[in-house]
């Protein structure tokens, strides 16, 4: 995956390059290995950009969305057999590639973008820069729970760097946003060329200045917002502090998709999940409809159910990790793939996401107020998103809102629709999101069983890890530890990360 992502770089950078002329090329230099001292804020943005939206669109995705139960292994095929089954070694592809990449790519991009930036005093491009590195460094956090931090991206220093852990990271993330933040961002306006090197709210060049900035603020703020509710339950009064401090400043939150929309139905510049699981493999089945997803989105007749998995109700399914047992479930072979447009955008944070948020935390610190309002904008920004009517009978229905019910309930409503709503490129959020809240819960039965209730995870019936131990995070890659002899020490996969409930 990782010359994939190349490819994919360079195709988005392309458009950039054309748009600012050519310069004389120097015989002596390698262009595909330009000198450090040549690259500009304006070229590691991008790269870095298209880097993590490689991995957290891709492969990762693949992974959230198993663990999420959107989907699951094929019957037929065996591609996802280990991811499926919760059997992830240190070896795993799964692990190394993604792991590789956001830190030597994505994160390196960044931080060199921000280096230049500041001696530059050009506050706009350390912003982007920023936040970018903000929201990979929470995944990796996310997914590994202790990674480099302080001692890492420093090139020639530490070569063996320390893990830092999850809470002290996720502390100075918030700080170094804050001081971007401080920062006069609008000192230099864009110019159209400027602008079109922004593959997040640039608009292929056309958005205006002082709309692209204003996004990136936005996105700041809310990936800020996200941090302090991974801490609710574990953090709460640190958690209420930092949202209620930037509440009652009169924070404003995305009402925007955030993310990487420039794909097109080419080889090698389609989104990432297209690319990786179906164009690029000798069969474009590997993943099928799950039961767990399928079951609540029928029984609530949920119209998402056409355009995720391309059939009306009923859509076949396969009870999740039961692949290989058709002679028990011969329906299996009627299962459907998921639909993933080669064109779908890779969404870092969408605006119903950010709806959900806000629903969140003012039911937490606010004694609910608007918050009905925030989770129905959520839930119309996640069907208006996919071209769907806004959902007025169900918002009526089984949507509804339940405000006058205890905090915990409305919380799994809130959260539940935003697992829906995260299907596709996004699901590598579902997984964090259930880790951090429990929702959707875990049944008690598996889903042949009498008494599932839709859309309640089960154990994968294949999985290896005993059951009831759902996997909670990755295990470190052989990349590190055979480099690192600071590696933590191992730990099973299904063991909790810093904030997890």
């Amino acid at each position: 995956m990782k010359n994939l992502n190349k490819v994919i770089i360079a195709f988005l950078l392309a458009g950039f390059i054309a748009s600012t002329g050519c310069n004389k090329l120097d015989i002596n230099i390698d262009p595909n290995n330009p000198l450090v001292e040549k690259a500009n804020a304006e070229s590691l943005i991008p790269s870095g950009v298209v880097s993590t939206a490689g991995r957290v669109g891709g492969d990762l995705s693949i992974v959230g969305g198993l663990w999420a139960q959107y989907w699951t292994q094929n019957n037929s095929s065996s591609q996802y057999i280990s991811v499926d089954t919760y059997d992830v070694p240190n070896s795993s592809a799964f692990i190394n590639g993604p792991y590789q990449e956001l830190y030597s790519g994505a994160l390196a991009d960044y931080q060199l973008a921000i280096e230049k930036a500041v001696a530059a005093k050009d506050w706009r491009y350390n912003l982007m820069a920023t936040v970018m590195r903000a929201y990979t460094y929470q995944v990796l956090v996310d997914l590994f729970d202790k990674v480099p931090y302080t001692e890492a991206l420093k090139v020639g220093t530490f070569l063996q760097p320390k893990f830092d852990d999850g809470y002290t990271i996720y502390k100075s993330l918030i700080q170094e946003i804050d001081a971007a933040l401080a920062k006069d961002f609008l000192n230099t306006p864009h110019l159209a060329t400027d602008t079109r090197i922004d593959l997040v709210f640039g608009d292929n060049g056309n958005a205006s200045f002082e709309d692209q900035m204003e996004n990136w603020e936005r996105f700041a703020n809310t990936l800020k917002l996200k941090m302090y509710l991974r801490m609710a339950y574990v953090k709460p009064a640190e958690a209420e502090a930092g949202i209620t401090a930037m509440y009652d400043g009169d924070t404003n939150f995305l009402n925007t998709n955030a993310g990487v929309s420039g794909y097109q139905n080419v080889p090698n510049k389609s989104n990432p999940l297209f690319e990786y699981n179906f164009r690029r493999l000798n069969t474009t089945d590997n993943l099928k409809a799950s039961v767990t997803l399928v079951s609540w989105l029928e029984q609530n007749a949920d119209p998402r159910a056409q355009v995720y998995f391309g059939v009306d109700s009923p859509v076949p399914a396969i009870n999740q990790g039961d692949f290989w047992n058709q002679s028990n479930h011969p329906e299996y072979f009627d299962a459907v793939v998921p639909v993933i447009a080669p064109t779908a955008p890779v969404w870092f944070i969408t605006k119903a996401e950010s709806c959900f948020m806000q629903a969140e935390f003012l039911e937490r610190y606010y004694g609910g107020d608007n918050a009905e309002s925030k989770y129905n904008d959520g839930v119309i920004a996640a069907f208006t998103s996919l071209g769907l009517a806004s959902p007025t009978d169900l918002l009526a229905g089984p949507y509804k809102y339940p405000k006058n019910a205890n905090l915990e309930t409305k919380i799994e409503k809130i959260i539940v629709q935003k697992w829906a709503s995260l299907f596709g490129s996004h699901a590598l959020e579902a997984f964090f999101e259930q880790n951090r809240t429990g929702y959707p819960k875990i049944s008690p039965v598996y889903s042949t069983e009498p008494g599932y209730q839709p859309g309640t995870l089960v154990y994968a019936s294949r999985g290896v890890t005993g059951e009831g131990n759902f996997p909670r995070r990755l295990v470190y890659p052989d990349y590190e530890k055979s480099r690192n002899t600071n590696t933590p020490a191992e730990v099973p996969i299904y063991t909790k990360v810093w904030w997890g409930k």
